[in-house]
């Protein structure tokens, strides 16, 4: 009867499980610098969030005041007006009656023309301010929004790259980096195009 030959499995498995264990140690290291990159990518999109926001809700208080300072001269327009309107009267009253109008009424009415007059080109001027500055603060909520959404997209990535790490899957880790690239890119988009 012929020996039977003897293989030594020992060392061949141990050599199987170290390579097996240094794969598992590479896609842990890209694992944890794709995460680590996107939570970079994501503490930075989350800045420019907030910061567009605060941006955008101060041009909006500034629209607020410059709105009541236009309707602070829209009414004083209409206080002009409505004294030009009396005087007007009283010049036709006198003028029904046969009485000429004194010299004061001619030139009170002459002022509150100019006055009513400078008053709405202060009020429109006020109206056009107020409107810059809403069209601006709806650029950055426009802007702020996609930082928003690049935000939500990394940490989405973040977490499936801790599932991944925990998991040791590299279809987890691909997801993961799948979302992370497009929240990558919706946060360049939104520095460059908005």
């Amino acid at each position: 009867m012929p020996e039977e030959i003897e293989i030594d499995t020992d060392k061949l498995h141990e050599a199987i499980h170290e390579e097996v264990e240094k794969e598992r140690s590479a896609l842990l290291r890209m694992i944890a610098l794709t995460t680590a990159l996107f939570a970079a990518l994501a503490a930075v999109a989350a800045l420019l969030a907030g910061s567009t926001v605060n941006e955008a809700l101060a041009l909006k208080t500034e629209a607020a005041q410059l709105q009541s300072q236009a309707s602070d001269q829209w009414a004083y327009y209409q206080a002009k007006g409505i004294k030009a309107v009396v005087l007007e009267s009283q010049k036709g009253l006198l003028a029904s009656v046969d009485k000429p109008a004194s010299t004061g009424i001619e030139k009170n009415l002459a002022r509150y023309k100019d006055e009513e007059r400078i008053s709405q080109e202060k009020a429109q001027e006020f109206e056009r301010q107020r409107d810059g500055k809403n069209a601006e603060a709806g650029h950055l909520i426009h802007r702020h929004h996609f930082f928003a959404y690049a935000v939500a997209l990394l940490q989405v990535a973040i977490a499936l790259g801790a599932v991944a790490a925990l998991t040791r899957k590299r279809l987890a880790w691909i997801g993961s980096s799948a979302l992370g690239v497009i929240g990558a890119c919706v946060f360049f988009w939104a520095l460059v195009a908005t």
